[in-house]
């Protein structure tokens, strides 16, 4: 993978993640779109991203205390468990954490479509629950746009890494990386760093407070 900014170079996912989450409390979110901004190819993320963006997604998953997923995209994407790698959740408990990242799903209907799943209808109150319930500190969310334009409305996201795929899929009513109302104001983003693999571009960015 090569960084492009701020500093040129061949890098690995780890030197591109070093320090990642910081300490604290931390909620980042996780997606991948086309060239044309689509969240999705034929109703789904599979397809989208290539090595360099799969590399960064399990690498991210390896890295938190918990994953978040809207329950419509939990159905259509098929999550089983969230660490499969046995290098990867020895890894995770090198760092300090549980082999695997507890899975939280925001379901308005209250069924949870993945077993052992921590539920809520409300994604500020489920924080809350996971923080004070479940020792939670870092989350990664994976989407799907309605719930990302809930959590960046509320303010509650702090980085969000981008894969913008080298595809163009055109088609009418988009499915976007945010759907819902206009963000009023618009959300700011810092760029911390951006990277190039295999035509995807990466990008991570802090959200500007």
């Amino acid at each position: 993978m090569r960084r492009l900014f701020p500093e040129p170079a061949d890098v690995e996912v780890d030197e591109l993640l070093e320090g990642f989450p910081p300490d604290g409390l931390y909620f980042a979110l996780n997606m991948v779109v086309s060239a044309d901004g689509r969240a999705t190819l034929a109703g789904r993320t599979e397809g989208l991203g290539g090595a360099a963006d799969h590399a960064m997604f399990h690498a991210l998953r390896e890295r938190v205390d918990c994953v978040m997923a809207g329950a419509g995209t939990v159905r259509v994407e098929g999550y089983g468990r969230l660490i499969r790698n046995p290098e990867a959740r020895a890894r995770r408990v090198q760092r300090g954490l549980a082999t695997d990242p507890v899975m939280a799903v925001v379901s308005r209907s209250g069924v949870v479509p993945v077993q052992g799943g921590v539920n809520g209808d409300e994604p500020t109150a489920l924080i809350d629950r996971l923080r004070s319930e479940h020792g939670v500190r870092s989350i990664l969310c994976e989407g799907g746009p309605t719930l990302n334009a809930s959590l960046f409305g509320a303010g509650l996201v702090d980085e969000l890494f981008l894969t913008v795929s080298p595809q163009l899929l055109g088609g009418g009513d988009p499915l976007t990386l945010v759907r819902g109302p206009a963000l009023d104001p618009p959300v700011g983003l810092d760029l911390v760093w951006l990277a190039e693999g295999g035509g995807d571009l990466l990008f991570r960015w802090r959200i500007r407070r």
